[in-house]
């Protein structure tokens, strides 16, 4: 036998044995998280989301960014907070959380905010206050830009809306690329993913620590699944794109729009969302003091009273400053 035969087996033996232990990491990783909420099946995908407060009340629906789901907002504290006065639904957008995501469709920030707006006729929602976080932001803004569904309200926070050369972008995208994406996806990229997910999740709370009640309670495995990276990565590479086909596009919001960014974004810069506050003109900017790319847990306080005050029109709008450093108009 030669070399370069044995030397081949053993790189199929690893790669053999990386995919059969991602396979088991995820099994176990939805045994110890089981979905926590429920599911609706819209245009043939299945969709999870999470619904909280009064079914009666006016409603508040979220959506969170890439490589993330549902109980990033849970964990923040925004959906007990908006829950006391809404009526709120939380969706895993398509391939995350325990979400579909269907191959037969690019899932751009468009394609998704149409699949929402069935998903929420569906679910009789009318009208809701429409709130995004960073890639979420996106499909926020979409959903406000669909002919077929009315929306009160946006609230952004942390979103890129404008394209530039992000290099670090391209390179997360390398699990989306159809054959070889799939192979990385199942065999070392969930290693590599699981190895710099520590600093990564250091650099999108920076320049605060992470909190405890993360650390706690978010379950990083579920994001470390081959389907949820292939999700993650498609997002990466579908980013800049999306930005620079949706820019034209931002005049045309109608709804009342609320601007939220960090000032310390290390992830994002805060230059974006002042770029879409003079775009839109009569939208609200608040940029955060002493926060970075995770401000629904810098200033979820202030994020859940501009909801609450866009699905009651006729009342003040009062901000109030965080603990650290609080909302700059």
């Amino acid at each position: 036998m030669s070399s370069a035969l044995i030397v081949f087996l053993i790189v199929v033996g690893i790669l053999l044995m990386l995919a059969i232990g991602n396979i088991v990491f995820s099994f176990l990783a939805e045994r110890k998280n089981p979905p926590i909420g429920s599911f609706i099946d819209c245009e043939g995908v299945r969709l999870h989301y999470l619904q909280q407060g009064d079914p009666l009340a006016p409603s508040v629906v979220l959506f969170h960014g890439n490589g993330s789901l549902i109980q990033d907002f849970i964990i923040s504290g925004l959906v007990d907070r908006l829950a006391r006065r809404n009526r709120v639904l939380c969706f895993d957008r398509p391939g995350f959380g325990y979400s579909q995501r269907p191959r037969d469709c690019i899932w751009t920030a468009t394609s998704q905010a149409a699949l929402f707006a069935k998903a929420l006729d569906h679910l009789a929602v009318r009208d809701p206050v429409v709130l995004g976080h960073s890639w979420g932001a996106l499909v926020a803004l979409a959903l406000g830009l669909q002919d077929n569904f009315s929306v009160r309200g946006l609230v952004v926070a942390s979103g890129y809306y404008f394209p530039t050369s992000r290099w670090d972008f391209w390179m997360m995208s390398g699990p989306a690329i159809p054959g070889l994406g799939d192979m990385m996806r199942y065999t070392f990229a969930p290693v590599i993913s699981w190895a710099i997910l520590p600093a990564l999740l250091r650099k999108i709370f920076a320049p605060r620590s992470i909190p405890g009640r993360f650390k706690e309670n978010f379950p990083a495995s579920l994001t470390l699944r081959p389907k949820q990276l292939k999700a993650a990565a498609e997002e990466s590479a579908l980013l800049i794109p999306e930005a620079k086909r949706l820019q034209s596009r931002y005049s045309d919001i109608r709804c009342p729009v609320h601007i939220f960014h960090g000032t310390g974004d290390r992830l994002i810069e805060s230059e974006q969302a002042r770029r879409l506050h003079k775009v839109l003109g009569r939208a609200n900017l608040y940029l955060v003091n002493d926060a970075g790319h995770m401000v629904t847990y810098a200033d979820g306080g202030n994020i859940a009273q501009v909801v609450d005050s866009l699905n009651v029109p006729e009342g003040p709008l009062r901000t109030v400053s965080s603990r650290d450093g609080g909302s700059n108009r």
